[in-house]
């Protein structure tokens, strides 16, 4: 059904993206593919479906995929019909049934009977059926954008459908939609995602990087478990090319501590039996001449050995290079934060809540803020941080510090540099190299440091903005996400979810994202 060979991609700029991909997926295959964010896995996606073509290759393809992307303003302008691309056969549809059955009107709608009425089957069964085919997509959120382009599968029945993120933006209920078709479909599927939920019902992982694709036969777990065995490994290599190392360097050590004090006594015994002075240099030169070639065959072989240990130590997750070092919230655990007491809030006279909401925080505790799109999750938080009073009852706020980061890490100032906005959170006036000590400890090296914060991806954001927490005098009191993981890939959700796990006080999270609500220890709920 669809063979990569050789696939290469090099961007206009000329910096290779990938080279030498390969992989085969087999009909009704479902597979999903993974790997670090900027490794390339949405262009190999799109030269699948052929939006753009490989630098070098050759792509087989039996027929033409179902592409769904990740971003979709480029449809802004387009009428959900239009976006889907039905919006011909639909009027030439109308057209016939209206008794003009020209030829272009039958060739346009190619005996497709029933295409009219697939799309209202799909827009049902994804819950957008109050849409009309004629709506501009502008006017629709984010979620519903992506479900009119999954209710185009039902509508163009491809054999092969290719899914960039398509939980990104979906609330709990239309999520439990997507796994449903999923599971169910007998499509071959070719899905990127960092939805751990999503990759467990897939029976393939494909793991993407720079050195090419490398396919785990078995769903995302398995993959983890496999991953797991092959970083143990790779830590036993380390731990022993470090130990080779320190040998290599004490052998150099002792080797020429030995020969100097062999060239030592040699000198001693030569001055003693009155040997002539330009003897003496000659043999002097032959003694440094000897040091250096035992100093330069270490040298050597230590330079080997660093280099070794250099590649290995490339091959380790970032997760294992970096140090958190969150300090511990000031208030003790069970304070209480905030008190609801039968509180409501009003959008044009009419209530948000259809139950007034009574609930409280204490510090120490984390909870998940839950509800479908739409049911007042952002009113909540305003209100809770103060931006907001309610209309209806009350809200206790105690004095706090509450930190609120968004899904796009908004807290970083994009007009700044890596080093300003670190230098921002400096309230406990650490000197420069402190503070780049601590940039270094989140993988922002010198070269980073000058860099603009408006060209960080998702995951350097976020850990831009766990570093400025670091950094800052005092651990906020809480700490309060919403969508976290939305633009992270797996790798920097695993940096998060560590960082959070080592974060001491209350945590309020947004997340449809069940796999981290688990990991990061949620007791309890705020259901909207």
């Amino acid at each position: 059904m669809l063979i990569l060979q050789n696939i290469t991609y090099t961007h206009p700029n000329k910096d290779l993206l990938f080279e030498n991909i390969n992989l085969t997926l087999n009909q009704h295959q479902k597979v999903a593919l993974i790997g670090n964010n900027g490794v390339g896995k949405s262009t190999l996606l799109r030269i699948i479906a052929q939006e753009i073509a490989s630098s070098d290759g050759q792509l087989i393809i039996e027929s033409q995929p179902y592409y769904i992307p990740q971003i979709f303003g480029q449809f802004n302008h387009l009428t959900i019909a239009q976006a889907l691309g039905i919006s011909e056969k639909l009027t030439a549809f109308h057209e016939i049934l209206d008794g003009k059955a020209t030829e272009s009107n039958l060739l346009l709608l190619d005996d497709d009977w029933t295409v009219e009425e697939r799309c209202k089957e799909a827009l049902a069964y994804w819950q957008i059926s109050e849409f009309d085919l004629s709506e501009r997509l502008e006017n629709l959120s984010g979620g519903q954008k992506t479900k009119v382009f999954l209710a185009g599968i039902a509508i163009h029945k491809p054999d092969l459908v290719l899914l960039d993120e398509p939980s990104n933006h979906l609330d709990t209920e239309s999520r439990n939609l997507l796994y449903n078709y999923i599971s169910s479909t007998s499509n071959a599927l070719l899905l990127v995602s960092h939805d751990r939920k999503l990759l467990n019902l897939l029976d393939t992982v494909c793991e993407l990087t720079r050195r090419g694709i490398h396919t785990y036969g078995g769903n995302y777990d398995f993959y983890a478990s496999q991953k797991q065995q092959e970083l143990a490994a790779l830590d036993h290599d380390v731990k022993s090319k470090e130990k080779a190392l320190r040998k290599a360097k004490e052998k150099e050590r002792e080797t020429i501590e030995r020969q100097q004090k062999l060239d030592a006594r040699g000198k001693k015994k030569q001055e003693k039996a009155g040997i002539a002075t330009i003897m003496m240099n000659t043999l002097r030169n032959n003694a440094e001449k000897s040091t250096s070639k035992i100093k330069n065959v270490h040298t050597e072989k230590i330079g080997g050995i660093s280099q070794e240990l250099q590649e290995l130590r490339k091959e380790l997750p970032d997760i294992d290079k970096m140090k958190f070092g969150f300090d511990n919230a000031k208030l003790h655990r069970g304070k209480v934060l905030i008190t609801a007491d039968y509180m409501n809030f009003a959008y044009h006279a009419q209530n948000l809540w259809k139950t007034n909401l009574d609930f409280q925080i204490t510090s120490g505790e984390r909870i998940a803020l839950r509800g479908q799109n739409g049911s007042g999750k952002t009113t909540l938080i305003k209100l809770i941080l103060g931006e907001l009073n309610p209309q209806i009852g009350k809200l206790f706020r105690a004095e706090i510090n509450a930190v609120y980061i968004d899904q796009d890490y908004s807290l970083i100032d994009n007009s700044l540099s890596v080093y300003e906005q670190a230098e921002r959170y400096n309230s406990s006036e650490l000197k420069e190299h402190e503070v780049k000590i601590r940039l270094n400890r989140f993988l922002f090296t010198k070269e980073d440091w000058s860099k603009s914060c408006s060209v960080l991806s998702g995951g350097e954001r976020m850990r831009l903005m766990l570093c400025c927490l670091t950094i800052s005098s005092h651990a906020p009191d809480m700490i309060i996400l919403d969508e976290p993981t939305n633009n992270l890939d797996i790798q920097n959700i695993e940096i998060l979810t560590a960082a959070i796990n080592e974060y001491q006080g209350t945590l309020l999270v947004v997340s449809h994202d069940e796999s981290f609500l688990e990991q990061v220890m949620i007791e309890s709920s705020i259901q909207l």
